[in-house]
């Protein structure tokens, strides 16, 4: 596990929450709730990225087809 992701992982997040705050007090709800759906979609991808390398380890180590 690359500890790089979890640090890219939380700052995104951290980038995100200071954002949809921002957005909130100047009351754009509706741009605070896209801003934090996309940071979830970002952190989500990189996720899914670190699990499909999981799953060719695992496919190479038991010779899965």
């Amino acid at each position: 596990m690359d500890i790089n992701l979890l640090f890219k992982i939380a700052g995104i997040g951290i980038l995100v929450a200071v954002i949809v705050q921002l957005l909130r007090q100047n009351g754009r709800e509706e741009l605070a709730t896209v801003a934090a759906i996309a940071g979830l979609v970002l952190a989500t991808m990189l996720v899914l990225s670190m699990i499909a390398s999981l799953l060719e380890t695992v496919q190479r180590t038991f010779s899965l087809y």
